[in-house]
């Protein structure tokens, strides 16, 4: 085999046997060239911008938005080694921007009518709800003091069409959810679900705000139990800035619990190739990989700031046909619950 440069360095010379792509290394070409080839199978190719689906049939099974994905993964990676908390410290900054993305709002908003379909877009939503619930009556566990058995306040922030609310207002346990989203439409969709079962009027109270303008608890009779960030915080652009207001609104011995995705090769390709570009179970453009947040980053954040004890975490596996399993160490790869409790006074 031989790879010869042409006069022309846009163009490279390689050979195909047997319908295969085969060139000797140090002779790979460019992502450009690899999608922009025009494959000849009985001789040598010159790689030019013509044919590109003939290119992607034989070069790859993936779309060709799965291979654009994994060159822009392969060029930007190293930026994102670095802890996602390390340049977004808000000790001395009182004036805190939104976290609400509108380009996400924008996204969610054109599912918000196909949420509370247990086979639509919101499927793997639906599947994991009894694992949230799962997860806080762990931590609640592990508590020293037992928790409440009754009046428990939740705070349901990025809420979303109401699976997780509605649900945790008819527990016996609970006295108030308050679930909050900056999504108009979606939040809409939550709402007149919620008429539909009249038993949640007083408990369940819904309200499109972002967590920046919701009102600061006065006391703490107004804090809450429970502060639930399920699926959220890797849609949020500056988490450290986001936490910080977060923490406010939890009462001494409260939880805050979320779910959320860790940072590793694994996690991009499961999240973004196969849920997304291949199977389609998940809408495309729902995660950014660059977003995702490590489980030892989240532990960091919140033990550096002390006021915090009890780290819990919980690794789940999505198995098709199955639904989500609790899987130990999973959570070094894809998805997993944290939670943490803030110190009693």
């Amino acid at each position: 085999m031989q790879c010869a440069s042409t006069n022309n360095p846009s163009l490279t010379r390689v050979i195909l046997s047997r319908g295969r792509l085969v060139m000797p290394p140090n002779c790979f070409p460019s992502f450009s060239q690899i999608t922009n080839a025009h494959f000849q199978p009985t001789r040598a190719l010159r790689i030019t911008k013509s044919s590109i689906s003939m290119a992607m049939a034989i070069a790859t099974p993936l779309r060709p938005t799965s291979l654009r994905n994994l060159h822009l993964l392969l060029r930007t990676a190293p930026r994102f080694v670095h802890n996602q908390f390390r340049s977004h410290s808000t000790s001395n900054n009182t004036n805190t921007p939104s976290s609400v993305n509108p380009t996400e709002v924008s996204h969610f908003n054109a599912l918000a009518s196909t949420w509370w379909d247990p086979h639509g877009s919101s499927r793997l939503l639906h599947l994991m709800n009894p694992l949230r619930h799962d997860f806080i009556r762990k931590c609640h566990g592990v508590q020293p003091v037992p928790a409440l058995t009754a009046n428990l306040r939740y705070l349901d922030i990025g809420c979303g069409g109401g699976i997780f609310a509605e649900s945790a207002a008819r527990l016996a346990s609970t006295g108030l959810v308050t679930a909050i989203d900056p999504s108009p439409e979606v939040l809409g969709v939550a709402q007149a679900h919620a008429r539909r079962d009249p038993g949640l009027g007083g408990k369940l109270s819904y309200l499109n705000t972002s967590i920046e303008g919701l009102a600061k608890p006065r006391d703490v009779e107004e804090q809450y139990d429970v502060l639930s960030l399920f699926e959220v915080i890797e849609h949020i652009t500056h988490p450290a800035e986001f936490l910080d207001v977060c923490q406010g609104f939890v009462k001494p011995g409260g939880w805050i619990v979320m779910s959320t995705i860790a940072r590793t090769w694994m996690s991009w390709f499961t999240t973004k190739v196969v849920a997304e570009d291949l199977v389609g179970i998940v809408p495309r453009g729902t995660h950014d990989w660059g977003k995702y947040i490590n489980e030892e980053e989240l532990r960091g954040y919140f033990l550096e700031k002390r006021g915090w004890n009890s780290p819990m975490v919980m690794g789940v596996v999505y198995v098709p046909g199955l639904g989500w399993k609790e899987v130990g160490g999973s959570e070094k790869v894809g998805n997993y619950f944290f939670g943490i409790r803030k110190d009693e006074v």
